[in-house]
Protein backbone atom coordinates (compact mmCIF):
# COMPACT_ATOMS: atom_id res chain seq x y z
CA UNK A 1 0.00 0.00 0.00
CA UNK A 2 1.65 3.65 -0.91
CA UNK A 3 0.13 6.53 0.88
CA UNK A 4 2.28 9.94 0.87
CA UNK A 5 5.01 8.37 -0.37
CA UNK A 6 5.66 5.84 1.44
CA UNK A 7 4.90 1.92 1.51
CA UNK A 8 3.44 0.47 4.03
CA UNK A 9 4.45 -2.99 6.19
CA UNK A 10 1.09 -3.20 8.03
CA UNK A 11 -1.42 -1.14 6.17
CA UNK A 12 -4.17 -2.32 8.44
CA UNK A 13 -2.86 -0.57 11.66
CA UNK A 14 -4.35 2.89 9.65
CA UNK A 15 -8.06 2.14 10.27
CA UNK A 16 -7.12 3.33 13.90
CA UNK A 17 -6.41 6.83 12.81
CA UNK A 18 -10.29 7.94 13.75
CA UNK A 19 -8.95 7.69 17.41
CA UNK A 20 -7.29 11.29 16.88
CA UNK A 21 -10.65 12.90 16.95
CA UNK A 22 -10.97 11.37 20.99
CA UNK A 23 -9.42 14.42 22.37
CA UNK A 24 -12.17 16.56 20.68
CA UNK A 25 -14.71 15.08 22.59
CA UNK A 26 -13.62 15.38 26.09
CA UNK A 27 -16.25 18.45 27.55
CA UNK A 28 -14.83 20.67 30.79
CA UNK A 29 -17.55 20.14 33.75
CA UNK A 30 -20.39 22.37 33.42
CA UNK A 31 -21.79 24.86 35.88
CA UNK A 32 -24.42 27.46 36.38
CA UNK A 33 -23.69 31.08 35.93
CA UNK A 34 -26.42 33.26 36.67
CA UNK A 35 -25.11 36.30 34.07
CA UNK A 36 -23.33 34.74 31.14
CA UNK A 37 -21.49 38.19 31.05
CA UNK A 38 -19.80 36.94 34.56
CA UNK A 39 -17.51 35.04 32.40
CA UNK A 40 -15.04 36.75 30.86
CA UNK A 41 -13.48 36.39 27.18
CA UNK A 42 -10.12 34.67 27.81
CA UNK A 43 -9.14 34.38 24.12
CA UNK A 44 -5.37 32.93 24.77
CA UNK A 45 -6.69 30.28 27.38
CA UNK A 46 -9.15 29.18 24.34
CA UNK A 47 -6.11 29.04 21.95
CA UNK A 48 -3.87 27.02 24.38
CA UNK A 49 -6.53 24.54 24.47
CA UNK A 50 -7.47 23.93 21.17
CA UNK A 51 -3.20 23.74 20.76
CA UNK A 52 -3.41 20.90 23.39
CA UNK A 53 -6.06 19.17 21.46
CA UNK A 54 -4.14 19.19 18.39
CA UNK A 55 -1.10 18.03 19.89
CA UNK A 56 -2.84 15.11 21.03
CA UNK A 57 -4.00 14.50 17.87
CA UNK A 58 -0.95 14.52 16.80
CA UNK A 59 0.96 11.89 18.93
CA UNK A 60 -2.13 9.84 18.43
CA UNK A 61 -1.84 9.64 14.84
CA UNK A 62 1.73 9.47 14.71
CA UNK A 63 1.87 6.40 17.02
CA UNK A 64 -0.66 4.59 14.46
CA UNK A 65 1.44 5.72 11.50
CA UNK A 66 4.80 4.21 13.43
CA UNK A 67 2.70 0.95 13.96
CA UNK A 68 2.02 1.05 10.27
CA UNK A 69 5.71 0.15 9.52
CA UNK A 70 5.97 3.19 6.98
CA UNK A 71 9.50 2.56 4.58
CA UNK A 72 11.10 3.72 1.30
CA UNK A 73 10.87 0.22 -0.94
CA UNK A 74 14.47 -0.84 -2.66
CA UNK A 75 15.31 0.82 -5.68
CA UNK A 76 17.88 0.58 -8.47
CA UNK A 77 19.44 4.38 -9.43
CA UNK A 78 21.68 5.06 -12.01
CA UNK A 79 23.96 7.68 -11.66
CA UNK A 80 27.48 8.35 -13.37
CA UNK A 81 31.41 7.68 -12.94
CA UNK A 82 34.00 6.40 -14.24
CA UNK A 83 35.06 2.41 -15.30
CA UNK A 84 34.11 -0.02 -16.83
CA UNK A 85 32.44 -3.42 -17.32
CA UNK A 86 34.57 -6.45 -17.07
CA UNK A 87 34.51 -9.96 -17.58
CA UNK A 88 37.48 -12.19 -16.09
CA UNK A 89 37.80 -15.00 -18.55
CA UNK A 90 40.21 -17.35 -15.96
CA UNK A 91 42.18 -20.42 -17.20
CA UNK A 92 41.25 -23.41 -14.75
CA UNK A 93 43.28 -25.85 -16.99
CA UNK A 94 45.94 -27.60 -14.73
CA UNK A 95 48.98 -25.57 -16.18
CA UNK A 96 47.76 -23.28 -13.96
CA UNK A 97 48.84 -25.11 -10.93
CA UNK A 98 51.65 -25.16 -12.15
CA UNK A 99 54.66 -22.34 -10.97
CA UNK A 100 55.81 -19.13 -12.53
CA UNK A 101 58.79 -20.23 -14.37
CA UNK A 102 60.78 -18.60 -16.80
CA UNK A 103 63.55 -20.13 -19.71
CA UNK A 104 66.38 -22.31 -17.84
CA UNK A 105 64.69 -22.58 -14.73
CA UNK A 106 63.23 -25.75 -13.49
CA UNK A 107 59.98 -26.07 -13.23
CA UNK A 108 58.68 -27.37 -9.78
CA UNK A 109 55.47 -29.10 -8.66
CA UNK A 110 53.48 -26.70 -6.68
CA UNK A 111 49.62 -27.63 -7.02
CA UNK A 112 47.79 -25.27 -4.10
CA UNK A 113 50.79 -23.56 -3.05
CA UNK A 114 50.83 -19.82 -3.24
CA UNK A 115 53.34 -19.46 -5.97
CA UNK A 116 51.37 -21.37 -8.57
CA UNK A 117 49.78 -19.05 -11.43
CA UNK A 118 46.19 -19.78 -10.35
CA UNK A 119 47.63 -18.19 -6.67
CA UNK A 120 49.08 -15.46 -7.89
CA UNK A 121 45.67 -14.88 -10.39
CA UNK A 122 43.90 -14.58 -7.33
CA UNK A 123 45.43 -12.46 -5.68
CA UNK A 124 45.68 -9.85 -8.20
CA UNK A 125 42.28 -10.41 -9.41
CA UNK A 126 41.33 -9.59 -5.56
CA UNK A 127 43.44 -6.34 -5.38
CA UNK A 128 41.97 -5.18 -9.02
CA UNK A 129 38.25 -5.85 -8.22
CA UNK A 130 39.22 -3.75 -4.21
CA UNK A 131 40.59 -0.63 -6.45
CA UNK A 132 37.91 0.09 -8.87
CA UNK A 133 34.55 0.26 -6.69
CA UNK A 134 32.32 1.81 -9.37
CA UNK A 135 33.23 -1.10 -12.22
CA UNK A 136 30.64 -4.09 -12.92
CA UNK A 137 32.23 -7.68 -13.14
CA UNK A 138 30.98 -10.97 -14.47
CA UNK A 139 32.95 -13.86 -14.38
CA UNK A 140 33.83 -16.90 -16.93
CA UNK A 141 35.99 -20.09 -16.14
CA UNK A 142 36.73 -22.41 -18.68
CA UNK A 143 39.05 -25.45 -19.10
CA UNK A 144 37.78 -27.80 -22.03
CA UNK A 145 33.99 -26.03 -20.94
CA UNK A 146 33.31 -22.40 -20.37
CA UNK A 147 30.98 -22.03 -17.35
CA UNK A 148 29.59 -18.51 -17.11
CA UNK A 149 29.94 -18.33 -13.08
CA UNK A 150 28.66 -14.86 -12.69
CA UNK A 151 26.95 -12.48 -14.71
CA UNK A 152 27.68 -9.21 -14.46
CA UNK A 153 26.91 -7.35 -11.50
CA UNK A 154 28.19 -4.45 -8.89
CA UNK A 155 28.01 -6.52 -5.60
CA UNK A 156 31.52 -6.76 -5.10
CA UNK A 157 31.49 -9.36 -1.96
CA UNK A 158 29.74 -11.80 -4.46
CA UNK A 159 32.54 -10.85 -7.17
CA UNK A 160 35.27 -11.54 -4.38
CA UNK A 161 34.02 -15.20 -3.58
CA UNK A 162 33.74 -16.45 -6.85
CA UNK A 163 37.63 -15.42 -7.29
CA UNK A 164 38.14 -16.91 -4.14
CA UNK A 165 36.89 -20.22 -5.68
CA UNK A 166 38.21 -20.22 -8.57
CA UNK A 167 41.69 -20.77 -6.99
CA UNK A 168 39.95 -24.11 -5.13
CA UNK A 169 40.73 -27.77 -6.22
CA UNK A 170 42.65 -28.78 -8.86
CA UNK A 171 42.85 -27.78 -12.58
CA UNK A 172 41.33 -29.82 -15.65
CA UNK A 173 43.63 -30.79 -18.54
CA UNK A 174 41.89 -29.81 -21.47
CA UNK A 175 41.46 -26.54 -22.77
CA UNK A 176 38.51 -25.22 -25.04
CA UNK A 177 39.70 -21.14 -26.09
CA UNK A 178 36.72 -20.70 -28.19
CA UNK A 179 33.87 -21.80 -26.15
CA UNK A 180 35.49 -19.31 -23.67
CA UNK A 181 36.21 -16.36 -26.13
CA UNK A 182 32.07 -17.13 -27.37
CA UNK A 183 30.91 -17.56 -23.83
CA UNK A 184 32.78 -14.10 -22.59
CA UNK A 185 31.18 -12.25 -25.13
CA UNK A 186 27.97 -13.43 -25.35
CA UNK A 187 27.44 -11.98 -21.76
CA UNK A 188 27.43 -8.72 -23.04
CA UNK A 189 24.71 -9.77 -25.21
CA UNK A 190 21.09 -8.02 -24.74
CA UNK A 191 23.14 -5.80 -22.24
CA UNK A 192 22.23 -2.33 -22.91
CA UNK A 193 25.66 -0.30 -23.34
CA UNK A 194 26.85 1.87 -20.47
CA UNK A 195 30.26 2.09 -21.02
CA UNK A 196 33.89 0.84 -21.76
CA UNK A 197 33.58 -3.13 -22.11
CA UNK A 198 36.46 -5.35 -21.14
CA UNK A 199 37.23 -9.60 -21.69
CA UNK A 200 40.27 -9.88 -19.39
CA UNK A 201 41.79 -12.94 -20.58
CA UNK A 202 43.81 -14.64 -17.30
CA UNK A 203 45.62 -18.31 -19.32
CA UNK A 204 48.91 -19.45 -19.78
CA UNK A 205 48.26 -21.09 -23.37
CA UNK A 206 46.30 -21.23 -26.28
CA UNK A 207 44.52 -23.66 -28.35
CA UNK A 208 44.77 -22.91 -33.03
CA UNK A 209 41.12 -22.05 -33.78
CA UNK A 210 39.45 -22.99 -36.90
CA UNK A 211 38.55 -20.64 -39.68
CA UNK A 212 34.58 -21.01 -38.53
CA UNK A 213 35.60 -20.02 -35.11
CA UNK A 214 38.00 -17.20 -35.81
CA UNK A 215 34.95 -15.72 -38.16
CA UNK A 216 32.65 -16.41 -34.82
CA UNK A 217 34.78 -14.64 -32.62
CA UNK A 218 35.85 -11.66 -34.65
CA UNK A 219 31.66 -10.70 -35.20
CA UNK A 220 30.74 -11.31 -31.68
CA UNK A 221 33.70 -9.15 -30.58
CA UNK A 222 33.40 -6.34 -33.08
CA UNK A 223 29.23 -6.50 -32.72
CA UNK A 224 29.70 -5.95 -29.23
CA UNK A 225 32.27 -3.05 -29.30
CA UNK A 226 34.96 -5.07 -26.39
CA UNK A 227 38.25 -4.60 -25.66
CA UNK A 228 40.63 -7.57 -24.81
CA UNK A 229 43.20 -7.56 -22.67
CA UNK A 230 45.26 -10.69 -22.27
CA UNK A 231 47.47 -12.16 -19.33
CA UNK A 232 49.14 -14.35 -20.70
CA UNK A 233 51.68 -16.32 -17.70
CA UNK A 234 54.38 -17.52 -19.69
CA UNK A 235 55.56 -21.42 -19.14
CA UNK A 236 58.79 -22.97 -18.48
CA UNK A 237 59.90 -22.50 -21.68
CA UNK A 238 59.84 -18.74 -21.46
CA UNK A 239 58.42 -18.34 -25.41
CA UNK A 240 57.28 -14.82 -26.14
CA UNK A 241 53.89 -13.94 -28.11
CA UNK A 242 55.83 -11.96 -30.56
CA UNK A 243 58.11 -13.47 -32.46
CA UNK A 244 61.79 -12.39 -32.44
CA UNK A 245 64.64 -12.77 -34.73
CA UNK A 246 66.33 -16.45 -33.93
CA UNK A 247 63.48 -18.49 -33.22
CA UNK A 248 63.25 -21.61 -34.26
CA UNK A 249 60.75 -22.34 -36.66
CA UNK A 250 58.67 -24.69 -33.95
CA UNK A 251 58.30 -21.72 -32.01
CA UNK A 252 56.56 -19.44 -34.70
CA UNK A 253 53.78 -22.20 -35.30
CA UNK A 254 52.78 -22.44 -31.48
CA UNK A 255 49.44 -22.08 -30.48
CA UNK A 256 49.73 -19.29 -28.42
CA UNK A 257 51.17 -16.96 -31.10
CA UNK A 258 48.98 -18.02 -33.62
CA UNK A 259 46.03 -16.97 -31.06
CA UNK A 260 47.91 -13.82 -30.48
CA UNK A 261 48.19 -12.75 -34.20
CA UNK A 262 44.56 -13.37 -34.70
CA UNK A 263 43.79 -11.14 -31.75
CA UNK A 264 45.52 -8.61 -33.40
CA UNK A 265 43.38 -8.91 -36.40
CA UNK A 266 40.44 -8.37 -34.94
CA UNK A 267 38.93 -4.45 -34.80
CA UNK A 268 38.83 -3.73 -31.11
CA UNK A 269 41.22 -2.58 -28.50
CA UNK A 270 43.85 -5.50 -28.12
CA UNK A 271 46.81 -5.79 -25.47
CA UNK A 272 48.73 -8.61 -24.49
CA UNK A 273 50.57 -8.76 -21.25
CA UNK A 274 53.34 -11.86 -20.87
CA UNK A 275 53.46 -12.58 -16.96
CA UNK A 276 56.13 -14.27 -15.80
CA UNK A 277 56.57 -13.11 -12.46
CA UNK A 278 54.18 -11.36 -9.28
CA UNK A 279 55.81 -8.45 -10.28
CA UNK A 280 55.19 -8.46 -13.88
CA UNK A 281 51.10 -9.56 -13.07
CA UNK A 282 51.25 -6.59 -10.49
CA UNK A 283 52.16 -4.22 -13.59
CA UNK A 284 49.88 -5.29 -15.97
CA UNK A 285 46.79 -4.82 -13.53
CA UNK A 286 48.07 -1.44 -12.83
CA UNK A 287 47.79 -0.84 -16.57
CA UNK A 288 44.82 -1.90 -17.17
CA UNK A 289 43.19 -0.13 -14.22
CA UNK A 290 44.77 3.04 -15.25
CA UNK A 291 43.81 2.51 -18.88
CA UNK A 292 39.89 1.93 -18.19
CA UNK A 293 38.67 4.82 -16.40
CA UNK A 294 35.99 6.24 -19.10
CA UNK A 295 32.64 7.56 -18.15
CA UNK A 296 30.19 4.47 -16.89
CA UNK A 297 26.72 4.63 -15.70
CA UNK A 298 26.50 2.64 -12.87
CA UNK A 299 23.07 0.96 -11.59
CA UNK A 300 22.99 1.93 -7.68
CA UNK A 301 20.48 -0.29 -5.55
CA UNK A 302 19.33 1.37 -2.51
CA UNK A 303 18.78 -0.72 0.12
CA UNK A 304 15.04 -0.43 1.80
CA UNK A 305 15.30 2.38 4.48
CA UNK A 306 12.16 2.52 7.88
CA UNK A 307 10.77 5.48 7.99
CA UNK A 308 9.41 4.83 11.90
CA UNK A 309 11.65 6.77 13.24
CA UNK A 310 10.20 10.15 12.52
CA UNK A 311 6.76 9.42 13.52
CA UNK A 312 7.84 8.16 16.44
CA UNK A 313 10.03 11.31 17.28
CA UNK A 314 7.15 13.59 16.33
CA UNK A 315 4.70 11.92 18.86
CA UNK A 316 7.26 11.95 21.40
CA UNK A 317 7.59 15.54 20.86
CA UNK A 318 4.11 16.24 21.09
CA UNK A 319 3.63 14.23 24.77
CA UNK A 320 6.73 15.77 26.32
CA UNK A 321 4.63 19.32 25.48
CA UNK A 322 1.60 17.88 26.75
CA UNK A 323 3.46 16.39 29.99
CA UNK A 324 5.27 19.71 30.67
CA UNK A 325 1.45 21.32 30.13
CA UNK A 326 -0.25 18.66 32.90
CA UNK A 327 2.95 19.52 35.69
CA UNK A 328 2.40 22.86 35.27
CA UNK A 329 -1.22 23.05 35.36
CA UNK A 330 -0.89 20.99 38.87
CA UNK A 331 1.66 23.13 39.97
CA UNK A 332 -0.50 25.82 39.46
CA UNK A 333 -3.55 24.60 40.84
CA UNK A 334 -0.73 24.09 44.52
CA UNK A 335 0.54 27.54 44.64
CA UNK A 336 -3.05 28.67 44.26
CA UNK A 337 -4.52 26.71 47.33
CA UNK A 338 -1.98 27.16 49.32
Amino acid sequence: MSLFGLQWASPLVLLLLPLLVFPWLTRNQEKTVVWSKFVPVDPISRLIGITFKLLASLAIASLVFALAQPYIPEKTVERIAAGAEIIMLVDRSRSMDDAFAIKGQLLMASVGKSDSKRRVAQKYLLEFVDKRPDDRFGFVLFSDKAVDILPLTYNKETVRATVNANALGKGLSETNITKALMKAAEMYDGQPYRGSRIVMLVSDGGRELSNEAMQNIKAVYERENLSLYWLYMRSVTGMTLDEKSGDNRRWKATPERKLHTFFKSIDIPYHAFEIESVKTFSKAIDTIDKQQYQTLIVEEIVPREDKIGPFLLLAMLAMLILLIAQVYTAWGVRVAHS
